[in-house]
């Protein structure tokens, strides 16, 4: 597995690579995203910590905006699992509320009175400073969504079963409360064995 992932690590590197702020219009439509996070390593440059893509048609560039861009948690697993990080690693008690699912005005208004509004708004902004300061990515275009689900998993897998693709000691996902991103080095949980 080790030479299947360092040949996917080269193949990836050659492609552009987009940092924030990031010109939409250079993203095709339809594909996979590649994340990278600055200072972890693997196969001689940085190493591989996440892999998404989208299910609905033409969403690619939509769903960059919303780990990117979009302060809302309960729209990107990415961005929950960031903030899961930094509240577990400062053993901050909102942590419990950060976990709340509040997409529905039912969960708004079931959840309203014990959620801080205003401190929840200040770990989004946390969330996006750290997005957008370390990570950056690639993309690849795959039109059919078939394909793209099945190409995704595939290299969530290669990823996940490399030894050389383990976390630095620094790396903030070993804060994560999610095992399987301690584990993995993998800011994601599906896909994963």
């Amino acid at each position: 597995m080790t030479a299947t992932c360092d040949r996917l690590h080269r193949i990836l590197r050659e492609r552009e690579i987009f940092r924030f702020p990031f010109d939409g219009s250079f993203i095709p439509t339809n594909g996979i995203y590649v994340l990278y996070e600055s200072g972890e390593l693997g196969h001689g440059g940085e190493r591989i910590v996440r892999v998404g893509t989208h299910t609905g048609s033409g969403q690619l560039r939509s769903r960059l905006k919303q780990h990117f861009l979009n302060e809302n948690k309960d729209r990107s697993i990415f961005r929950k699992n960031i903030g899961r990080a930094l509240l577990s690693g400062e053993q901050d008690p909102f942590l419990k509320h950060w976990e709340l699912d509040l997409t529905t005005s039912v969960a708004k208004t079931a959840y309203g009175e014990i959620v801080d509004f205003d401190k929840q708004k200040a770990v989004e902004r946390r969330v996006t400073d750290c997005i957008q300061n370390r990570f950056h990515f690639v993309v690849i275009s795959v039109p059919m969504k078939d394909d793209r689900l099945e190409l995704e998993a595939r290299m969530i897998s290669t990823v996940f079963d490399c030894p050389d693709c383990r976390p630095s000691q620094q790396w903030l996902g070993l804060h994560s409360p999610k095992v399987k991103i301690r584990d993995s080095g993998l800011w994601q949980v599906n896909e994963l064995c």
